[in-house]
C-alpha cells in the first residue's frame, strides 16, 4: 500500500510539471479570477464574457497571449461600436441582422484581428439582441478588458510552461523514423516482391513530409514559449538550435526520399538478379547502419542543447560519422569495380553514393555549427537593420516632393 501511494504521488508530481497540466491550471485560475472581478465591476448579473475572454486569451505561451489579447479586445470593441451604430439607426430585423454580420466581417478584416474576425460579428449580434443596448455594450467591453487583463497578469505572475520538451520529443521521434528507414534500405530482399518492397520504402520516405510538418508545428509552439519568458535567459539560442536542427533533418529526409527512388529504379532495372554483389551489399548495410545511428545521435545532440550536457551526444555523433565515412569509402571502391564489370546501371549506383554523401555532410558537426552561426549573424543583422530603420524614420527629415510646395 505505501508503495502504491508513493507511485501515485510521483505520477501526480510529474503531471504537475507537464505543459498541458500547467496550462489547464493557469487557464482555470484566470477564468475564475476574471469572473470574480467582473462580478464587482460590471452591472451584469452573470458576466460570463470575462471568464470566456480569459480562457481564450491565456494561450500556451506568453508571447501568443500578448498578441491574442490585443486582437481579441480590438475585435470586441469594434463589434460593440458597430452594434451601437445599428441600434441607433435601424434596430434588429432579419435584414439588419444580415447587414450587421456582413459589415462586422468586412470591418474585422480591415482592422486586422486575424482569427478573431468572427468575434466581431458575434459581439455585434449579442449586443444588438438586448434591450438596453448602450449599457450592455459597454458592460461587454468592460468584461472583455477584465478577462484580457487578468489573463495577462496570470501569465506574468504564473510562469507559462515551456514547450521545448514536447518539441524535442517530436524531433527525436522523427529521427527514429528516419533511422528505421535507413535500416530498411540496407536490406536486399530477393524474389518477386523486391520491387513492391522498394516501392513501400519509397512511400515510407514520402510520409516523412507529414511527420516534418507535425514536428514543425510543435517547434513553432516551443519557439513562442521561449519568447518573453522570464524562465529562459538564452531563448534565442535555444530557438535557433532547434530550428537549424530540424532544417538539417528535413534536408536529410528529402535526400532519403531520393535515395529510395534510386533503389526502386534499380530494383525495377534488375528484377531477377541481385542489386549488388555480396561484398558491396555488406558495405552498403554498414554505411546505412552507422548513418542511422548518426541521425539519432544528431537528434540527441540538438535536443541536449536545451536539456542536458551536449558533449557526450556530440562525441557519439562524431564517432558514428567517422565510421560511416570509412565504410562509405570502401563502398565507393566496390561500386567503382562493379561499374567496370557491369556498366549498365552505373548512373543509379553513383547517384546512391552521392545521396549517402549528402546525408553524411548534412549531419556533420562542423556544418551544423556553421549553420547556427549564420543564423545568429542573420538575426543580429536583421535586428540592427530594424533599429536603424526605426531611427531613420524618427529623426531624419522627410524629403520634400514637388507636390509639397504646391
Amino acid at each position: 500500500m505505501p508503495e502504491m501511494i508513493s507511485s501515485l504521488a510521483t505520477r501526480v508530481a510529474r503531471r504537475r510539471r507537464e505543459p498541458v497540466a500547467v496550462q489547464a491550471l493557469r487557464s482555470t485560475a484566470a477564468a475564475v479570477i476574471s469572473y470574480v472581478v467582473a462580478l464587482r465591476l460590471s452591472s451584469e448579473p452573470l458576466p460570463l464574457t470575462a471568464p470566456l475572454t480569459a480562457l481564450l486569451v491565456v494561450q500556451v505561451t506568453l508571447y501568443s497571449t500578448l498578441t491574442t489579447s490585443i486582437r481579441r479586445v480590438n475585435s470586441v470593441v469594434v463589434g460593440v461600436l458597430i452594434a451601437i451604430g445599428f441600434s441607433a439607426l435601424v434596430g434588429l430585423t432579419w435584414w439588419s441582422l444580415g447587414l450587421l454580420i456582413l459589415a462586422s466581417l468586412v470591418v474585422g478584416h480591415l482592422v486586422r484581428v486575424d482569427e478573431f474576425v468572427p468575434e466581431v460579428a458575434i459581439s455585434a449580434m449579442l449586443v444588438l439582441g438586448v434591450t438596453q443596448v448602450t449599457d450592455t455594450a459597454w458592460d461587454r467591453v468592460l468584461e472583455t478588458i477584465i478577462g484580457a487583463v487578468v489573463g495577462l497578469l496570470v501569465n506574468l505572475l504564473l510562469a507559462p510552461p515551456l514547450w521545448v520538451g514536447p518539441a524535442g520529443a517530436a524531433i527525436t521521434d522523427l529521427a527514429g523514423r528516419m533511422s528505421r528507414l535507413l535500416d530498411h534500405l540496407g536490406e536486399d530482399p530477393s524474389g518477386p516482391t523486391r520491387v513492391e518492397q522498394a516501392a513501400a520504402r519509397l512511400h515510407e520516405a514520402r510520409r516523412l513530409d507529414n511527420d516534418i510538418a507535425q514536428v514543425d508545428a510543435a517547434l513553432r509552439q516551443a519557439e513562442d514559449s521561449l519568447r518573453l519568458n522570464p524562465r529562459v535567459k538564452e531563448g534565442l539560442l535555444f530557438r535557433l538550435v532547434l530550428r537549424t536542427g530540424l532544417d538539417t533533418l528535413e534536408i536529410c529526409a528529402v535526400v532519403l526520399r531520393v535515395a529510395c527512388r534510386t533503389l526502386t529504379d534499380l530494383a525495377k532495372a534488375r528484377p531477377d538478379g541481385p542489386l549488388f554483389d555480396p561484398a558491396t551489399a555488406a558495405a552498403l548495410r554498414q554505411v546505412l547502419r552507422h548513418t542511422a545511428i548518426a541521425v539519432e545521435s544528431f537528434a540527441q545532440l540538438i535536443t541536449a542543447q536545451v536539456s542536458a550536457n551536449a558533449e557526450e551526444a556530440e562525441a557519439r555523433l562524431t564517432g558514428e560519422l567517422a565510421v560511416a565515412r570509412a565504410h562509405r569509402d570502401r563502398l565507393a571502391v566496390l561500386l567503382l569495380a562493379s561499374a567496370r564489370e557491369d556498366p549498365a546501371h552505373w548512373q543509379l549506383r553513383g547517384a546512391l553514393l552521392t545521396e549517402i554523401d549528402r546525408v553524411l555532410d548534412e549531419l556533420g558537426v562542423d556544418k551544423r555549427s556553421q549553420r547556427l552561426l549564420d543564423e545568429l549573424d542573420q538575426h543580429a543583422r536583421t535586428r540592427r537593420t530594424g533599429r536603424l530603420a526605426g531611427w531613420h524614420r524618427r529623426w531624419m527629415p522627410r524629403k520634400s516632393s514637388p507636390r509639397d510646395g504646391a
